[in-house]
């Protein structure tokens, strides 16, 4: 029986893979805080704990009609980015995906009355919410597998919580131990183009309003007393700051650990930092000593029955 054996809200930002000098440079002189603490992470829990997969929930990928899981048995190349092509170009990867866990993922979907297709295409775009965090957790480590699930943009919450039910079933139901990494940031609303360059340091100062910094503190503060009910039941809330992705990435970590049922504390790593407005955080949570919480079950819905009682159609083409 598999398992989730750790998981993570990782932020992603693409400070973390510019050279020092140009971090520094940005920042008054400092070194970000992120990039020594993705190296911790990688030290402390990556090169450490007994894991198989990684499974990214990329908060940069975003699908329409239903929630995709890669499936190739790997993935090789040089990544450059269309939005940021000058910081990130011909970036390398490599690594072995986990087709198996991906077919099962997808499986789960009926169960939890939602659409999940996994796709082998090797001609399917990478992002980089997967790549940035792979060249510090995962390079290096040949034998480790990484799968990503991009976030569906038409989803709402209960959809992306549906999708974790189904991710950690197919977790349970396989041999594989899993980690979990929710790619993406707290709040996200980015300074206009002709301000950007007037907040580009890492100072909380410079996240777009004093009341989405505070937002993201409370939710920061929860994260460490392992209150997830509280972030769940607030996302209403955190919502008026518009958190990257509507949080998808994190809400479908949570769906898979057990949503409000889970208690497992977060420990910070790095700072909260600025990224020319949005709040950028790399919190961890360990397995709990008797693991985490299965995932909830999900009542049957009748328009997912109704919608797929008929003849199997690529919705939208």
């Amino acid at each position: 029986m598999g398992e989730v054996v750790g998981a993570g809200l990782l932020a992603h930002v693409p400070t973390i893979v510019l050279p020092e000098d140009i971090r520094r440079e940005l920042n008054h002189g400092e070194d970000t805080t992120l990039v020594p603490a993705l190296h911790q992470l990688r030290s402390e829990v990556f090169d450490t704990v007994d894991y198989d997969t990684v499974v990214v929930l990329d908060s940069h990928w975003a699908t329409t009609v239903e929630f995709v899981v890669t499936a190739q048995q790997r993935r090789a190349g040089l990544f450059t980015s269309e939005e940021l092509p000058r910081g990130m170009t011909r970036r390398h990867y490599d690594f072995a995906g986990d087709p198996e866990l991906a077919h099962r993922i997808a499986e789960q979907g009926p169960a939890h009355s939602t659409f999940i297709t996994a796709i082998d295409d090797d001609h399917l775009p990478i992002f980089y919410a997967t790549t940035n965090l792979w060249e510090f957790l995962g390079q290096g480590l040949p034998d480790k597998k990484w799968i990503s699930i991009g976030v569906c943009q038409t989803a709402d919450g209960e959809d992306n919580l549906r999708l974790g039910r189904a991710l950690g079933d197919a977790i349970a139901q396989s041999d594989r131990k899993v980690m979990l990494i929710a790619s993406g940031a707290l709040s996200h609303t980015f300074w206009p183009l002709r301000k950007l360059r007037d907040h580009e340091a890492s100072g909380v100062e410079h996240i777009f309003t004093a009341e989405a910094a505070a937002a993201d503190a409370k939710r920061m503060e929860w994260f460490e007393a392992g209150d997830h009910a509280r972030v769940l039941d607030t996302m209403d809330e955190f919502y008026r700051f518009k958190p990257e992705a509507r949080f998808g990435h994190y809400l479908m970590m949570m769906g898979a650990i057990g949503e409000g049922d889970c208690t497992a504390s977060g420990r910070r790593y790095g700072e909260y930092e600025n990224s020319v407005g949005t709040g950028q955080v790399h919190y961890w949570f360990d397995r709990p000593e008797s693991g985490f919480p299965r995932p909830r079950r999900t009542p049957a819905d009748p328009d997912y029955l109704r919608q797929t009682a008929g003849p199997d159609l690529t919705a939208a083409g």
